[in-house]
């Protein structure tokens, strides 16, 4: 890809360009699921989290989960959740503008003073589209769009997922080598100089 193409992904409306990546261990909390989803979605954090050279934990030592992820029916199922507005700036709100729009998903991120994701909050409304989709690959694409602060351009339009001939699933070989290179310890784990990370993120695609 070039640093174009890759600052494109970091960037979302009104041109702003945003990167950052997790720091703590990723801990997933899921709601919403049965106890024979819930291994297929912990499973693809895992591969995403093993791809991008990061670390997993059983628990948080100040936030006990980081990584929350609800699957509902209805947005308004959200508001008789106790807590979940403090944790989440302006949710109600939001859902009327999820409502209103018809959207069936939703991302919240908090970060760290270093600018790191510090925490992340996914929200599915599982409609007819979300629902055609197998579980794997469903999680796959949410396990993917969590491991980095994407830009709103990033899938808007393509997916992060591609489908090999035997019918298989996978990552867009582009999109997990950007995640790679993401998590080099060299770079920073946040910023917002667009031209100058993506030059970085280039130059580490190119060296395989």
């Amino acid at each position: 890809m070039t640093p174009d193409e890759i600052q494109e992904l970091f960037t979302s409306r009104g041109d702003v360009f945003h990167f950052a990546r997790w720091e703590r261990p990723i801990v997933p909390v899921v709601f919403g699921v049965d106890d024979q989803t819930l291994p297929i979605i912990k499973g693809a954090i895992e591969a995403v989290v093993a791809l991008a050279g990061h670390k997993m934990a059983e628990t948080d030592p100040e936030l006990g989960g980081n990584l929350m992820l609800f699957f509902l029916r209805d947005w308004s199922e959200l508001t008789a959740l106790d807590g979940l507005a403090r944790m989440v700036p302006g949710l109600d709100d939001t859902l009327v503008r999820l409502e209103r729009e018809g959207a069936n998903q939703y991302r919240y991120f908090r970060f760290e003073e270093n600018g790191a994701i510090r925490a992340a909050f996914v929200f599915l409304r599982m409609d007819e589209s979300l629902s055609d989709m197998a579980a794997e690959d469903l999680a796959l694409a949410q396990a993917v769009q969590v491991i980095v602060l994407w830009g709103t351009r990033a899938f808007g339009e393509t997916s992060p997922l591609a489908r090999l001939p035997d019918g298989q699933v996978v990552l867009r070989p582009e999109i997990a080598a950007v995640v790679r290179a993401a998590y080099d310890p060299l770079l920073p784990v946040a910023g917002r100089d667009g031209m100058a990370l993506s030059l970085r993120l280039s130059a580490r695609l190119r060296a395989g």
